[in-house]
């Protein structure tokens, strides 16, 4: 896993960017793996900013995205198929039906999950994988314990992450317990992987997967073995590392 440190979001936000520009000059129709959150909303502005600019295209693109909530009403605000209509999709020359996000709202949430994975490989699997994380460790919804070898499926989500997203919502009470992630396993199965980690609070957690070892307690450890993994981290965010860490 390589680690990259900029002293500013702004700066990992256009380091990031470019991995897209770069990638889909490359190979315009490759496969995108996408996250929604706080962090990578500036990056997302970036790519419509060099959409408009005619510096990047998604029209040959396809992307799948990380999670969505189950239970949220059709069309919420805090929905991720909302955010990222809002942040990328109604932006940018996304083919009809290219961009996908898990739907959650699903009669049948196993068969849903199922079809995801199978989709995702018949796609020929994920090119470039954006992650952020979350204070405990979790990718996507890969909740702390989460097997390496685990699939797109329903999760339980932790206490602790409900709380952290709280902040989009009125109160904790109207976060949803469940939502439907991409599991480990296709995640890990991404050629490249880029993880966004921004802001002082969570530098404790980028230190702890920095020192590793890499555990499933942690699930963002496991980008440590992955053979083309790289951290790009703020000022902020690396401040709890070694000069030899981030060297």
């Amino acid at each position: 896993m390589k680690l990259m440190v900029f002293p500013t979001a702004a700066q990992v936000d256009d380091a990031v960017a470019q991995r897209f520009v770069a990638l889909l000059e490359k190979k315009p129709q490759a496969v995108l793996g996408l996250a929604t959150g706080g962090t990578p909303v500036g990056m997302y502005a970036r790519l419509v900013e060099l959409y408009r600019q005619g510096r990047i295209s998604f029209a040959k693109a396809r992307s799948f995205n990380l999670d969505e909530y189950i239970g949220l009403p059709e069309g919420h605000p805090c929905s991720y198929l909302h955010y990222m209509r809002e942040n990328l999709f109604d932006h940018v020359d996304f083919a009809p039906g290219a961009a996908r996000v898990p739907d959650g709202h699903a009669a049948d949430i196993a068969a849903a999950a199922l079809a995801y994975d199978r989709d995702i490989a018949l796609a020929g699997g994920i090119d470039l994988q954006l992650l952020g994380i979350g204070h405990n460790g979790h990718i996507a919804f890969n909740e702390p314990g989460t097997p390496w070898d685990s699939p797109t499926r329903a999760v339980q989500l932790d206490e602790s992450t409900r709380r952290a997203n709280a902040r989009f919502f009125e109160d904790i009470s109207q976060v949803p317990t469940q939502a439907l992630s991409m599991g480990m396993k296709p995640i890990l199965q991404a050629k490249s992987i880029v993880m966004m980690v921004l802001g002082a609070d969570k530098a404790d957690i980028l230190a702890r997967i920095v020192a590793g070892p890499a555990d499933a307690s942690v699930p963002a450890t496991a980008l440590l073995s992955h053979p083309d993994a790289t951290v790009y981290a703020d000022a902020a965010a690396a401040r709890g590392l070694t000069s030899r860490e981030v060297g």
